[in-house]
């Protein structure tokens, strides 16, 4: 092998090699240490484009999963109001029953009347008070709610559920009562709560069906974020077992290039000997 003493080849070749195995053991470093295969454009540009458009994806979705949660919480609250009208309805009709007996006297329905009455009130009140989040949902305030349970912008990515107002208004036993010498307003009574429980349970039942296609959105949009984590996962995660070989590989050959550069770097001077 020839000798030169201005330009040392193998010293040259040795020190790239080198820096190639000690850049390969720095990228190892990087990429065990962070978890990810990908960094940086530099590592893969195309895998990093569709690795945060993945990101995006499940992190809208993930919002977008809230959204439908608390749509649930919000139904339920509406419900709930329902429930306790349902209840109060109830109440008010045995006291009709109650009241329509003939043995009963005006003052004994006057009686009864006092409790009806306090009952229509509280109605009321349930409708006006029932909220979440400062929104009215039985009063009326709130007529139409769309939440946002997908992440584009077409219709299917929303669920519109209705909060119309029900009180004793519409359900139509304001202004009932039970009082009187026989048995004719109670009766009236009856008649007009059997209706309004059918509404609130119509509207329950219009509650229950909101609430189920809500669950099935938060089930969807959890499969969905599952299998959009795994195939970003694969994309952009390092494989722990690949990389810790690399890693042994380039350390190796930098301890190798190492010894090697240095008996290199030794060849000059083997030539200057020849000239002694």
């Amino acid at each position: 092998m020839p000798l030169y003493i201005n330009t040392n080849v193998a010293s040259l070749q040795a020190q790239k090699n080198l820096n190639g195995s000690t850049m390969g053991l720095q990228k190892s470093f990087e990429r065990l240490s962070s978890g990810y295969r990908i960094n940086s454009a530099a590592d893969d540009a195309a895998g990093l484009a569709i690795s945060e458009s993945l990101k995006a994806q499940t992190r809208s979705f993930a919002v977008a999963e809230r959204n439908a949660n608390n749509g649930i919480s919000m139904v339920n609250t509406a419900e709930g109001g329902l429930g306790e009208m349902s209840d109060m309805l109830i109440r008010m009709r045995e006291l009709a029953v109650q009241a329509s007996n003939g043995d009963l006297t005006t003052n004994d329905r006057a009686n009864i009347d006092v409790e009806y009455q306090e009952l229509v009130s509280e109605i009321d009140r349930v409708s006006n008070t029932t909220e979440f989040n400062g929104t009215e949902l039985l009063s009326g305030a709130s007529a139409n709610i769309d939440f946002q349970v997908g992440i584009g912008t077409t219709a299917d990515d929303k669920i519109t559920v209705s909060f119309g107002g029900i009180d004793t208004t519409t359900l139509g036993v304001a202004g009932t009562g039970v009082t009187g010498a026989d048995a004719t307003n109670a009766q009236a009574a009856i008649t007009a709560l059997d209706s309004a429980l059918d509404t609130v349970s119509s509207r329950r039942a219009s509650f229950g069906a909101a609430n189920n296609r809500l669950q099935v959105a938060v089930s969807s949009n959890q499969t969905i974020r599952t299998n959009l984590e795994a195939a970003n996962s694969r994309i952009r995660d390092v494989d722990v077992a690949e990389e810790t070989s690399k890693m042994a590989r380039s350390q190796v050959l930098q301890q190798a290039g190492t010894s090697v550069l240095a008996q290199a770097n030794q060849a000059p001077q083997l030539a200057l000997s020849l000239l002694r």
